[in-house]
This record gives C-alpha cells, sequence and structure tokens, in this order.
C-alpha cells in the first residue's frame, strides 16, 4: 500500500513537515486552494533576543480574495535580502549554520516571483 501525504506549502516549514514528508511514499503539495492571508503560507517566525519576528515574503493579494495559492504572485522589494540578514544576524553563531547558510543563500539570491514556487524550491533544497 502507498502513503500519501497532501498539504498546503508553506514559507520555511517546521521540522514535523519535513517529517511528514519522510514518513509517505508520495508527496503532494496543495497549491490550488485558496490563498489565506496573515497565514503560513508566505511567512513564519524566528527566534531572536529580542523575541519572535515575523518573516513575511510580500504578496499581492489586495482584491484577491479568491486567488489559490498557485495564483499568488511575490510582490517586488528587498524581502529576500532583509529576510537573509536577520536569518545571518540571528542565527550565525548556530551549530551548523555555515551549511545551511550554503543551502538558503542560493534560493534568496533568485526568487521566483510566484509563492508556490519559491516555496516548493525551498522544500526541493532542503529535501534533497
Amino acid at each position: 500500500m502507498k502513503r500519501v501525504a497532501i498539504v498546503q506549502s508553506n514559507y520555511i516549514p517546521w521540522k514535523g513537515y519535513f517529517d511528514l514528508i519522510a514518513s509517505v511514499d508520495e508527496f503532494v503539495l496543495y497549491d490550488d486552494v485558496q490563498f489565506t492571508r496573515r497565514d503560513w503560507r508566505n511567512r513564519n517566525l524566528i527566534k531572536t533576543p529580542q523575541g519572535v519576528r515575523w518573516l513575511t515574503i510580500p504578496v499581492a493579494s489586495k482584491g484577491r480574495y479568491h486567488q489559490t495559492i498557485r495564483e499568488t504572485a511575490i510582490e517586488g522589494g528587498d524581502w529576500a535580502a532583509t529576510h537573509l540578514q536577520s536569518l545571518r544576524s540571528n542565527y550565525r553563531r548556530a551549530r551548523f549554520f555555515d551549511q545551511v547558510s550554503e543551502l538558503v543563500e542560493p534560493l534568496y539570491a533568485a526568487p521566483s516571483s510566484s509563492l508556490s514556487d519559491l516555496n516548493r524550491a525551498f522544500l526541493d533544497a532542503i529535501c534533497n
């Protein structure tokens, strides 16, 4: 019997997301559903010395209440550099930071215009 998991994409998912991927034979990103604002699709929390901080990818959502995750476009701005700098300044002393940094820096250097494509790129890189 084949084990399948179907989950919506998230920006920098939690460890349990990857445990789920590892536990199934087939993993499907469900991005044909409505994009939900103020959710984990385009943002996540990091720990900082001042408390938790949101890293949010700016997306085009105003007036697009029925768009799917797949249809959600990333808006311009310098968000990628800001996110990378936040990760560097808060985690540079963490064990294995250099290895993780080598993995994610290229993802931030060439971000996609599509939220779903970007989330998929992060998943693929981390899973590989």
